[in-house]
């Protein structure tokens, strides 16, 4: 997928309550969390944007870009969508969508990099999230850049909540078999960094 029109944008401007920690620098095994999520993407993105108000790591590769968000306040993921799709606009960048991944998700599916490059090319919808079972994994997401204007207008009204919004805009849903119930393990405590550690071990 490194020849696209879609900026892989990782998640991490949370501010990590439960965890107690910035669990984005979390280690799992011997690698942080983000760079977990950057190991599995950048094997299918050529350009990687990071949305961070914390220094999380040094720039140390050409093809990773780190943003803070765009608004003050720490206010939620939507906001980091924005900040992805103003960052585009600001370097004059030639993608068309968005694709988000949360920095505290290690395992997640392989197959959502094939469904996001079809979806791409499709021009029926602006909006995909990913789901297995009866959850709705919607940190994982395809976001047209022609939401930007309606985006911004709607944070600036006082919308947070990603799953609110993208109800109200409209979004096709798209249904993976995960491999396991805990492929998209979500890391918030540092119970579920154990649940991770464990995992890791049965994976190895």
């Amino acid at each position: 997928m490194g020849e696209n029109n879609i900026l892989a944008t990782i998640l991490a401007g949370g501010k990590s309550r439960r965890f107690g920690t910035d669990k984005s620098l979390a280690k799992l095994g011997n690698k942080s969390l983000i760079d977990h999520t950057i190991s599995k993407i950048e094997k299918n993105f050529s350009e990687i944007l990071i949305v961070s108000n914390k220094q999380i790591m040094d720039q140390k590769k050409k093809n990773i870009n780190i943003v803070e968000d765009c608004l003050p306040g720490q206010l939620g993921p939507l906001v980091g969508v924005l900040s992805a799709m103003k960052w585009i606009k600001k370097n004059s960048k030639n993608y068309n969508w968005v694709a988000t991944f949360p920095c505290d998700t290690p395992f997640f599916d392989d197959k959502i990099f094939f469904h996001l490059q079809e979806k791409s090319k499709k021009k029926d919808n602006k909006l995909f999230f990913f789901k297995t079972g009866e959850k709705r994994h919607n940190i994982f997401g395809l976001w047209s850049l022609e939401l930007i204007n309606i985006l911004e207008e709607d944070i600036k009204k006082n919308f947070r909540k990603v799953e609110t919004w993208a109800n109200k805009i409209g979004l096709e849903l798209i249904e993976i078999d995960a491999k396991q119930d805990d492929t998209f393990l979500n890391i918030n405590t540092k119970d579920d960094l154990e649940k991770a550690e464990n995992k890791l071990k049965v994976i190895k």
